[in-house]
């Protein structure tokens, strides 16, 4: 090892050298090459199904209010869902105009700088900070610096004791909600399903042509139902079929992964996008990890959390914090930026959905590491960190797999069909080629033991083998994976834990069934790092 070590220091060193010898400055504002613009107009004959919304809005602002602040509404949803729209269609509402004689509209997107806010309030009316009633209009902030806001506030505040003006604030982060606002914020949903396919015919046909082509709308409904009710969405598929009445074209359209589609500039992705870019790196890396899973799968935060601390994702707690603690900071992190939707609430875990143009999003940061595999797949990058392995026709392990060796993650799908010769055939691949395999769930496995040969995973982080009957002891070299963290055993047939495995010092989380009436006693010195422990009882 050592002399790797000083190579790496040498090349480093080089490279150091070349690095200066360039003289590169870094430019901060270059991180997001897509900035995106707005502004204050819009048609209402194009808006579709908002109708309700923009009422509940504009009775929000004509609601009279007593604190000194100006009251800040909040309009809340993912990318694409329409937030802009529904803050135009308020602004340029006669009933608003004839309350706020003053009205701003201005496009915050990513830096909240206060000095160039304040010159684009002051150069849209001198007069603003005098006597006139304004509505000020701030769209797509993502700042979450509550001292910045603080600061703008301050300079807008009545002195007369109640503030008669008032302030929308759209936004994709409920953070940064709650940081410019006392008020709930409004939370906006996706368009019915009969609103969206008006929207998407008037994208896709010219006023009429809809009625020559029967055939097409047919297609055109099940297109509909992947945008799953994000305007921006059924615009741009829409847009991608204007005036194609080929059936081949809507069929390819209906049959392929929105993130393989081209995107322009203002359609749906790139504006996903931006909720990507806004993510720290970290939180980046466990969005992709995501993408992992297939389409509407309801994801257990325990289990997620585990997979990324197997994955090394997330960072190094800080004191009097665990590694669990870090994880559900970071599902937090995500839910309240509308990136993942919880779905059920158990007290020690949730359960959590992610849009499926979230989860496009994330295929397309990530297909590079991660693939999702079934019997039709043929092909597998090399770099491919993460499998998941999911189709009832998989009787044997793919071929492709044989060639792959920086494999970290494999996970197989529950199925009912899957045979012994397949989960055996798997694990020793696993053992004989992913020497680097961190998390191996093979559920509902139909294997009566495993491999001897399964303690040359050093690596070996998490390990999954609930509902797998037939497993009635543990292999003897069991003892060697050290770094387990996360060992899940429940309804098993084990008869007993062996005296080896108190040798997993860094073992986390223990779900386990056994047939022993009396556990073990567990010496002292080990297991100092447990956190979770689950016995499943049986019926003894």
């Amino acid at each position: 090892m050592s002399p790797k070590i000083k190579y790496i220091n040498g090349r480093l060193g080089e490279l150091a050298t070349e690095w200066k010898s360039f003289d590169l400055r870094q430019y901060s504002d270059n991180r997001h090459v897509f900035r995106r613009e707005t502004i204050s107009f819009v048609h209402s004959s194009d808006v579709i199904g908002r109708d309700e919304d923009k009422e509940n809005i504009i009775s929000m602002l004509m609601k009279q209010s007593e604190d000194q602040n100006v009251p800040v509404i909040p309009i809340v949803g993912l990318g694409g869902l329409g937030k802009t729209t529904l803050a135009q269609l308020a602004f340029n509402d006669d009933r608003v105009t004839s309350l706020f004689p003053l009205k701003i509209w201005i496009c915050v997107s990513e830096e909240f700088d206060l000095s160039r806010l304040l010159k684009l309030i002051i150069h849209s009316f001198e007069n603003l900070l005098n006597d006139k009633k304004f509505l000020l209009v701030l769209d797509d902030v993502w700042n979450e610096n509550k001292a910045k806001w603080v600061e703008l506030r301050n300079l807008l505040r009545s002195t007369d004791g109640f503030s008669p003006n008032k302030i929308i604030v759209t936004t994709r982060s409920l953070n940064v909600a709650s940081i410019m606002s006392s008020i709930p914020p409004y939370i906006l949903k996706g368009l019915p399903l009969e609103d969206c396919l008006t929207l998407f015919t008037k994208w896709a046909f010219n006023d009429g042509d809809e009625r020559h082509y029967p055939n097409l709308i047919r297609i055109g409904e099940e297109i509909v139902k992947k945008c799953k009710g994000v305007p921006l969405a059924v615009r741009t598929l829409g847009s991608l079929l204007f005036q194609k009445t080929d059936e081949s074209d809507w069929i390819y359209i209906r049959e392929s992964e929105i993130w393989r589609l081209e995107q322009h500039e203002n359609d749906i992705l790139p504006v996903l996008k931006l909720s990507y870019n806004h993510l720290p790196s970290h939180l980046q890396r466990c969005l992709a990890f995501l993408s992992l899973y297939k389409k509407d799968e309801i994801y257990y935060s325990d289990r997620v959390i585990c997979l990324w601390m197997a994955n090394g994702l997330l960072e190094h707690p800080k004191q009097n914090q665990e590694w669990e603690d870090v994880g559900k900071r970071y599902l937090n992190k995500l839910l309240s930026r509308c990136l993942i939707q919880k779905e059920e609430d158990f007290h020690l875990k949730f359960t959590f959905k992610m849009h499926d143009l979230v989860h496009d999003l994330a295929l397309a940061v990530s297909r590079r590491e991660c693939k999702i595999m079934n019997s039709k797949t043929k092909t597998v990058d090399e770099n491919v960190r993460h499998l998941f392995l999911c189709d009832e026709k998989l009787v044997e392990v793919p071929r492709v797999l044989e060639k792959l060796e920086k494999v970290q993650t494999v996970i197989v799908q529950d199925s009912s069909l899957r045979s012994k010769i397949f989960d055996k055939s798997l694990i020793n691949l696993c053992v004989s080629n992913f020497k680097y395999l961190r998390a191996l769930e093979l559920r509902d496995s139909l294997l009566t033991a495993l491999p001897n040969s399964i303690g040359n995973l050093k690596h070996l982080r998490e390990l999954d083998l609930a509902r797998s009957e037939d497993i009635r002891e543990l292999p003897r070299s069991f003892y060697k994976l050290y770094c387990l963290q996360s060992l899940n055993l429940g309804a098993t047939s084990l008869k007993q834990l062996p005296d080896s495995v108190q040798r997993l010092i860094e073992l986390r989380h223990l779900v386990i069934t056994i047939e022993a009436k009396h556990l073990k006693e567990i010496r002292a010195g080990c297991w100092t790092s447990l956190q979770y422990l689950e016995c499943i009882t049986v019926s003894n």
